[in-house]
């Protein structure tokens, strides 16, 4: 099932601009792994902040993906947090929100590379931007790849 469709209850702009992939398009020859909405989901051991996989090798490069989420924090939070800062340590209502928010992003990306074939994600980053007081974008990216276990 589509990303959008998913998540129709969230209200992220990410989700609501979601580009629509067409793996065929990528994948012109040779083996062709599942694609579209019947495409299986990419293990969390697939993904890798290394350009290489160990054990993999890498049969198709399938192009940069993305999950972009942007969040603020919500007046009950803001207030809670602030209490939070006045005893000191770690400020939990914003770890979690933080958290959230990345594994949010990193679940968006990871169906993209699904929707265009791929089974793997190599040099997967993440990147925060304030794009306004209280509003933050997290990004997720990395390479989508469709990789084959190495003979032994």
């Amino acid at each position: 099932m589509p990303v959008a469709a998913n998540r129709a209850d969230r209200a992220d702009a990410s989700v609501l601009c979601r580009p629509k992939f067409f793996p065929g398009e990528f994948l012109k020859s040779g083996t062709s792994p599942p694609d579209g909405p019947f495409a299986a989901a990419i293990s969390h051991s697939m993904v890798t902040t290394a350009f290489t996989l160990d054990g993999h090798r890498i049969v198709r490069n399938l192009g940069l993906v993305r999950g972009i989420i942007v969040r603020s924090r919500s007046v009950v939070g803001t207030i809670g947090a602030g209490l939070q800062t006045l005893i000191g340590g770690n400020i939990t209502l914003l770890t979690n929100l933080c958290e959230q928010t990345r594994e949010h992003a990193f679940d968006l990306m990871l169906q993209y590379a699904a929707d265009r074939g791929a089974n793997a994600v190599i040099g997967m980053r993440y990147d925060a931007t304030e794009v306004m007081h209280g509003v933050t974008e997290v990004l997720a990216y990395g390479t989508a790849v469709y990789v084959e276990k190495e003979a032994r």
